[in-house]
């Protein structure tokens, strides 16, 4: 199937959110605001910053940090007060409230988009002498690892010339699972904030070794953390929603029939069942403990959707309920659409709003992640994916249960063999000129 050309939706005159514009400078007093309602909302959680290696370090500088729940916000103020600091924010982080992003510096863009624009805030709030904050996973880390870092964090960091400061957040996570992030845990936090590169460093460095150094330092694993620690989460519903993330059998194979229930997960076609212990570990209630570690059971998932590819075996196709998000005060509901996804035409979205159609696509290259939600809030609450462009954003609501983890799997994968590819094909005529 050859892809049409992009039909925008018709929205009928109504303008939408201009996130092509310099956020303001963050007023002084804001940033003491922030700081004190950061320290009421983390009052009564055990936590710790440390802080390394950032003696006497001053504005401006890069503040990148990973990203597990809102809490990372809370601490990151904690890190970076009294300085001014600007955001990257997605669009949703706008809704209901775009003057107040706006007042407080935040700079607005679509996840997964080209956002020429959004370079050139982070080049203005530097040449300002302010912090840049952004979290390059660019979604909540679904189990608590590292999430997919793209390469141009890279070209990034040796263009803006100033000190890279990495924040690692440990327990954030467990507090609150992307998965089930409604019920809390009491969980101690570690945030640990490290000057990682200076600009003497970043002169001398290629981009590549720039990259290497960025996803050295964003290894972390929070089951690690917590097995480290000797952490116990003792209550009750620590396994429900668990199932969002881990929704393939190991026993019999089957995908999205797994489900959760207070502390265990089970499969719903072959009846097997798991208890997510105390420390954090799977332990089978009869047989073989197939994965005794959450990351290590997502991360075969991972590995089945990859061969799955491999095998030219991977397409999906689903009908879809469609809200989406060209303001910031409201999502237009576009109603059914039909959604598919596979290696060679990527995201491709058709549907019809008010007697028009409008067609989406996004090729493989388009997207090296994919923004998912479970039990997403703004909306309805249930699990939907996002299809952003770069002046708009469509939330998808599968009929399919229980798919878009694997979605977010399958557009990492084919991304990289996009890489691959490219640069196979680059080799290849690089020896090819020189014989």
């Amino acid at each position: 199937m050859t892809p049409k050309e992009n039909i925008e939706v018709n929205y009928k005159n109504k303008k939408r959110y201009n996130n092509a514009k310099y956020p303001i400078r963050q007023p002084k007093f804001l940033t003491w605001l922030i700081w004190f309602l950061s320290k009421i909302l983390l009052f009564g959680k055990k936590y710790k910053i440390e802080k390394v290696g950032m003696e006497g370090l001053k504005p401006p500088y890069l503040l990148l940090s990973n990203h597990m729940y809102f809490i990372d916000f809370e601490l990151a103020a904690m890190v970076t007060w009294p300085h001014r600091v600007n955001n990257v924010v997605n669009l949703d982080g706008y809704y209901r409230r775009p003057w107040l992003m706006e007042l407080i510096g935040a700079i607005g863009t679509r996840k997964f988009t080209t956002d020429l624009h959004l370079y050139r805030s982070i080049r203005e709030v530097l040449s300002r002498g302010d912090i840049l904050c952004m979290y390059p996973e660019a979604r909540y880390s679904p189990c608590g690892i590292t999430s997919y870092l793209p390469d141009s964090l890279g070209t990034l960091v040796k263009r803006c010339k100033v000190p890279v400061v990495v924040i690692i957040h440990h327990g954030n996570h467990l507090h609150s699972p992307f998965w089930n992030f409604r019920k809390k845990r009491k969980v101690p936090l570690h945030t640990v904030a490290t000057k990682l590169l200076t600009p003497e460093q970043i002169e001398e460095m290629s981009v590549d070794e720039i990259n290497a150094a960025l996803k050295e330092a964003f290894a972390y694993d929070d089951y690690r953390y917590q097995k480290g620690n000797g952490i116990l989460i003792t209550e009750k519903t620590r396994a429900e929603g668990l199932h969002k993330i881990l929704y393939q059998c190991p026993h019999c194979m089957a995908e999205s029939k797994m489900d959760s229930k207070g502390t265990e997960i089970f499969c719903t076609a072959c009846g097997k069942r798991w208890t997510l212990c105390e420390n954090g570990e799977l332990q089978a209630c009869e047989g073989e403990t197939e994965f005794v570690r959450v990351p290590d059971w997502f991360l075969w998932e991972r590995e089945q959707v990859k061969q799955e590819i491999t095998r030219g075996e991977y397409a999906f196709c689903d009908d879809v309920d469609v809200f989406s998000q060209p303001r910031c005060w409201k999502f237009e509901h576009l109603g059914a659409a039909k959604l598919s996804h596979d290696p060679e035409n990527g995201f491709l979205l058709e549907g019809e709003y008010r007697g028009e159609k409008y067609y989406v696509h996004r090729a493989p290259w388009q997207n090296n992640s994919l923004h998912i939600e479970y039990d997403w809030c703004y909306v309805k609450p249930f699990d939907c994916l996002d299809i952003s462009t770069e002046n708009d954003s469509f939330y998808c609501y599968p009929t399919k249960q229980n798919v878009v983890t694997k979605l977010a799997f399958a557009t990492e994968i084919i991304y990289e063999r996009q890489l691959q590819q490219k640069e196979a094909e680059r080799t290849a005529r690089r020896e090819q000129v020189r014989s």
